[in-house]
């Protein structure tokens, strides 16, 4: 039996239609899904729609679910449609009647919403935790190799000088910014929706409030109707994160791939972190950031992917909201593990020094030719054209000394600010409120 059925038997065809996925994917909600009736037990006993013995047995046999299933031992069975109805049949059988009443004030519609929520915010903090750790790295790279030079392109042409730690810094520096669509996510998933019922709330004087402190949400999503709503837009505003994140790791990965090319030859990693060629034996192939260009640009696809699956559904609940577990579950794996291997990646870098030696490179530093006919009083206009003249005629002599001293050029990167503004950013996010609240609650 289903948790809403009553006599009628579904035809096995539509059950298996309807049903879809969804069993592998709740596997991931299932922790989630008994955090949730944890807090929502108690608050039914504060209004006494649960004794204090139903709730002593409720809450003891919830804690044994969470541990089997941190273990890896809780399963969906095959003749159960989802987590939540696995999670109210174990408790049934385990402890009587009382396992029954766990469903009182709320549906499934709300009871999926926390889930999604609590579980969103479990994987934000582990992407942002992978996230860290690649910023990191790229700081220390940027400080440790700043006196380096290599070109700076504009239209992939030669044009201005750069280093390895402006190159390496600009991307810690973005992830800075990513952190800050990640935050919103945050900031969107950390209001809780438990007690919306099916949308239109209860009959029942249930303490919303309450679940939302049990639960260390900042907030609540105080219109029922809205909380349902915010079903495939919590998962839209997550999905644009993750595409931020994704977006600098595939545009980083590219210029690896174009880096390590033997026409640019600026960096190079050890042979057994490349891949070869079947027929070509002198191949090491940048395998690992093709695949992270790759797999970044799908997670880019992700907002639009999801924009499209709720364009024009009306307001209230729609199975169709059902298939977005498929698209966005994946990623937070694939991002992740993106995240990972590129920290890893370059904590086995090497770069290529004395780059801009080769003369190909001289007119990179015309500019600071004109720039230093300017500090003599030569007009900008006047220095442009007499340089330009001489690259034309073969006359120009490059003046290869590099004198940035302003805020974020080549001479003063400012890492330690773009390291203050990633701390607050990270800050803000409040991991520790959410972690003691769980912790508490699981006690």
């Amino acid at each position: 039996m289903k948790i809403w059925q009553k006599n009628i038997d579904v035809d096995s065809f539509v059950e298996s239609f309807t049903v879809g996925n969804d069993r592998v994917m709740d596997l991931q909600l299932a922790a989630a899904d008994v955090l949730g009736s944890l807090a929502h037990t108690r608050m039914l006993n504060s209004i006494n729609l649960m004794t204090d013995e139903d709730l002593t047995l409720v809450q003891k046999e919830l804690k044994n679910i969470y541990k089997e299933i941190l273990a890896g031992d809780f399963r969906i069975e095959d003749s159960v449609e989802d987590v939540h109805s696995q999670v109210e049949m174990l408790l049934t059988q385990r402890i009587g009647e009382a396992g029954k009443k766990i469903h009182s004030g709320r549906s499934r519609n709300d009871q999926v919403l926390v889930d999604l929520k609590l579980y969103f915010r479990s994987e934000i903090q582990h992407i942002i935790q992978n996230t860290e750790a690649l910023f990191n790295e790229l700081i220390q790279l940027s400080e440790r190799y700043k006196h380096i030079l290599i070109p700076g392109y504009t239209h992939l042409q030669i044009a201005m000088p750069s280093s390895f730690g402006l190159w390496f810094g600009a991307y810690a520096e973005s992830l800075v910014d990513d952190l800050e669509m990640m935050r919103a996510a945050w900031k969107v998933c950390n209001k809780n929706p438990l007690g919306s019922a099916a949308g239109y709330g209860s009959s029942f004087p249930l303490n919303r409030t309450m679940t939302t402190q049990l639960l260390g949400f900042e907030d609540l999503n105080y219109n029922v109707v809205y909380a349902q709503m915010g079903r495939g837009k919590t998962e839209r505003i997550l999905a644009q994160g993750m595409s931020s994140i994704a977006a600098t790791l595939a545009k980083f990965a590219m210029d690896v791939c174009l880096y390590i090319n033997q026409n640019f030859g600026f960096i190079s990693f050890p042979a057994h972190l490349t891949t070869g060629s079947s027929i070509m034996p002198h191949k090491k192939n940048p395998d690992v950031f093709e695949l992270i260009r790759s797999r970044c640009n799908k997670i880019q696809a992700l907002p639009n992917e999801i924009a499209l699956m709720t364009t024009n559904l009306p307001s209230g609940y729609h199975r169709d909201l059902q298939l977005l577990k498929e698209n966005l579950f994946p990623a937070f794996k694939s991002l992740n593990e993106c995240l990972e291997i590129a920290t890893f990646m370059l904590e086995n870098i090497t770069v290529k020094e004395n780059i801009l030696d080769d003369p190909k490179y001289d007119y990179l530093f015309s500019v600071e030719v004109v720039n230093n006919e300017v500090l003599k009083g030569v007009p900008f206009r006047e220095a442009y054209r007499t340089i330009g003249i001489d690259i034309d005629e073969g006359r120009f002599k490059p003046s290869k000394e590099v004198n940035h001293t302003h805020e974020g050029s080549i001479g003063n990167l400012c890492n330690d600010q773009i390291q203050r503004m990633f701390g607050e950013v990270k800050a803000t996010f409040g991991f520790e409120k959410v972690e003691s609240a769980l912790d508490e609650l699981l006690k």
